[in-house]
């Protein structure tokens, strides 16, 4: 590859990642797996290293995370908050062993689980919380000192003299039963649900009313001593000190003698992880010495006494018995696999996306197909492959429809798009799905107006677009099945509510194409 198409491949790579690194750092809604987030990541950092002279200052490769959100005080960490390197399997695991004994000799390391949560910051002055912030771009995050105040499993004020004024380093979660049952109440109260126990996490964290904060089951383990002025010899120390000072910290860390024990537990901890109340998506390995840390020191963006080990993807196998249709807010169709319900790393999957009919024909999956599903992180399960030496010769092809399944308008693919869409604006499906984005968590915030209420509007012919809602008194409401008189006037409440949303809301709310 010649120098002008290496820095073509550069700005091209460097666009896709710093579009996902918005959707996953500032949304909170990724549009990727972390494995191909980190591909792309890795085929960026092997041009530039192939071509250094054209590494900017704006490249991917040389930040520490994502743009902070700004609905918060921004805050700058004491210690930057680096990110970890990482990788999927053992050799780099060995690899990066023999890079640290070839710089400080023989190393222990303290093996933990990597919790798939939200990363924090918090700082004690004598012992007392004075302030927690998201992690953010590493160097600067947001200021949730209120919200965290909420969770019962952060001191206020420390339980030992040994730690005064610290930093700390942690991970917010939700526990896998208390998504599930904070998810029922929120079904039964007609509010959107969450896709996940991470996006549960980050979304309410960044809440502005520590008052809902409170409502949700979140926890925290503690990890790391970021600043301290008591100088400890070990990480194990550091955490024996960090349980001792009132923090939860992860009973699964194990100190271990060499990489060889290490990449063992790590196994174990991969097959522990669907019996854990949390989430884990991998392993985290530090050299147990803080003498030898200091020494090793970091690069501009990982520490070089830290690895992460990512598992695999959770998958299973299972029989496809029908390929549904979904028609989406911009009108595109959306082929959804129906499967026989299948664990999946602890998780019922019934449905998988199989993105689009270019995906769908280039994987040759058929109805009736024994399938292979994967759910990888937030990534909603996706159908890998079919097992095609177990067809039977009954399987079928599922052909691209003509018109719109849901309002028989002729279908249309404009020229260069993958996506082909129904181009009716008053389709009902496109109606439901813009109203619910409308109404969705990251847009105007509307409780109250969920899936079936928007259904029963629609049906009844209430509303034809979302200015609309604003037009629907409690009279209309209570004409609707199931609405009582504080039902009703509660979704009125959060309709006028949204009225004082920011206008980046109501942009985002909008939907528009093409307008970010």
């Amino acid at each position: 590859m010649d120098k002008k198409t290496a820095a073509q491949k550069i700005k091209q790579l460097r666009k896709e990642l710093n579009h996902h690194n918005y959707k996953y750092y500032v949304e909170n809604n990724p549009e990727i797996s972390d494995y191909e987030y980190d591909q792309l990541l890795k085929k960026l950092e092997k041009l530039e290293n192939e071509y250094p002279e054209l590494i900017t200052p704006d490249s991917p490769t040389q930040r520490v995370g994502g743009k902070p959100l700004d609905e918060f005080q921004t805050v700058e960490h004491k210690i930057p908050m680096l990110s970890l390197a990482n990788t999927y399997n053992e050799q780099e695991l060995i690899d990066f062993d023999e890079r640290v004994q070839k710089n400080v000799g023989a190393v222990e390391y303290i093996v933990e689980p990597k919790i798939d949560g939200a990363g924090i910051a918090l700082y004690y002055e004598n012992g007392v919380f004075v302030r927690g912030a998201t992690r953010g771009d590493g160097i600067k995050g947001d200021d949730i000192t209120q919200n965290l105040k909420t969770i019962h499993t952060i001191p206020l004020r420390l339980q030992t003299d040994t730690l005064s004024t610290v930093e700390v380093r942690g991970e917010v979660f939700m526990t896998k039963s208390g998504f599930k049952e904070y998810n029922k109440q929120q079904i039964k109260q007609d509010k959107q649900p969450f896709a996940n126990p991470r996006n549960a996490a980050a979304g309410s964290i960044r809440q502005l009313d520590p008052n809902i904060v409170a409502e949700r089951p979140l926890d925290v383990f503690i990890y790391l001593l970021s600043y301290t002025e008591t100088p400890f010899d070990t990480q194990e120390k550091v955490l024996t000190a960090l349980k001792k000072a009132g923090f939860k910290t992860n009973p699964l860390s194990k100190k271990v003698k060499n990489i060889s024990e290490a990449i063992k537990y790590c196994k174990t901890l991969e097959k522990k992880r669907d019996r854990l109340d949390y989430d884990i998506d991998g392993a985290v390995l530090k050299v147990n010495s803080i003498k030898k840390q200091e020494k090793l020191g970091s690069t501009s963006k990982n520490p070089r006494w830290a690895i992460s080990y990512k598992f695999a993807a959770q998958q299973a196998t299972t029989v496809l018995k029908d390929i549904d249709i979904q028609v989406g807010r911009t009108g595109a169709l959306t082929p959804v696999a129906i499967l026989e319900p299948v664990d999946v790393g602890g998780v019922t999957v019934s449905r998988a996306t199989l993105h689009n009919f270019d995906e769908l024909k280039r994987k040759d999956i058929r109805i009736h197909d024994t399938v292979l599903v994967e759910r990888s992180g937030d990534v909603i399960p996706q159908v890998v492959k079919s097992i095609t030496e177990k067809r039977s010769g009954k399987e079928q092809k599922k052909s691209i429809p003509k018109t719109c399944p849901i309002c028989n308008t002729p279908i249309h693919q404009k020229e260069g798009e993958v996506a082909i869409r129904c181009p009716n604006k008053m389709c009902p499906a496109r109606l439901k799905w813009r109203m619910k984005y409308y109404a969705s968590r990251d847009a105007m915030d509307i409780d109250h107006l969920g899936e079936s209420t928007v259904d029963k509007l629609l049906d009844e012919n209430m509303v034809k677009n979302v200015a609309d809602l604003y037009d629907l008194s409690k009279e209309d409401i209570l004409k609707l099945e199931g609405f009582k008189d504080k039902s009703a006037q509660n979704l009125i409440d959060s309709i006028n509510k949204s009225k004082k949303q920011d206008l980046s809301r109501l942009i985002y709310g909008l939907g528009i194409r093409h307008v970010g």
